[in-house]
């Protein structure tokens, strides 16, 4: 196979992953995040990278947002909520934070393909992404990707989608000035 190939296969894989999310979840999410003080993120490697671009992206758009275990996180309260990113919803250090947060009366949102996970009893939302996880559910999307490549490309692109979400819903239509104000911090 060639390079155009692998990128159809690709897009085709994040076509029918993204088609699958349910867009009512997406919305509820967009909402929680605008309701909130401050909004955390989490996840393991890969996944992490994801929701940390995620993070950056609230920011540019006047939104508090924080990765767990940076050097400037503010503590949680019942005013914040915690996005956790993971697949199957059992890695031990979002669920451990998952955890957590509840315990301080946040929200938390988890994004995963599991809805049965180790993390449902403190999800206020879920957000499923039905791709290949670790552990081989049946409804999972497959993919000829490696390892969960799949889950973390659907990841960034929904987030992505929920970014222009806010922007539509906070009236924000000057993608120039966002630029402008955030291009020297970077």
């Amino acid at each position: 196979m060639e390079y155009k190939d692998f990128k159809e296969l690709i897009l085709g894989e994040l076509d029918q992953s993204l088609a699958a999310v349910d867009g009512q979840e997406v919305r509820a999410l967009t909402e929680m995040i605008l309701h909130a003080e401050k909004i955390f993120v989490t996840g393991v490697g890969r996944v992490f990278m994801m929701m940390e671009a995620f993070a950056k992206r609230l920011n540019h758009l006047g939104i508090d947002a924080f990765c767990v275990g940076d050097v400037n996180e503010p503590a949680i309260t019942e005013k914040d909520v915690l996005i956790a990113g993971s697949g199957s919803g059992e890695s031990l250090i979002p669920l451990g934070l998952v955890k957590k947060a509840k315990q301080f009366g946040a929200s938390v949102i988890h994004i995963g393909s599991n809805a049965k996970s180790s993390m449902a009893p403190y999800e206020d939302l879920f957000v499923r992404i039905p791709c290949r996880t670790k552990l081989g559910l049946p409804d999972e999307i497959e993919s000829a990707q490696i390892m969960s490549s799949l889950f973390e490309q659907s990841l960034l692109l929904l987030l992505d989608a929920a970014a222009l979400m806010i922007m539509q819903e906070e009236q924000i239509d000057d993608v120039d000035s966002l630029w402008e104000k955030h291009a020297n911090l970077e």
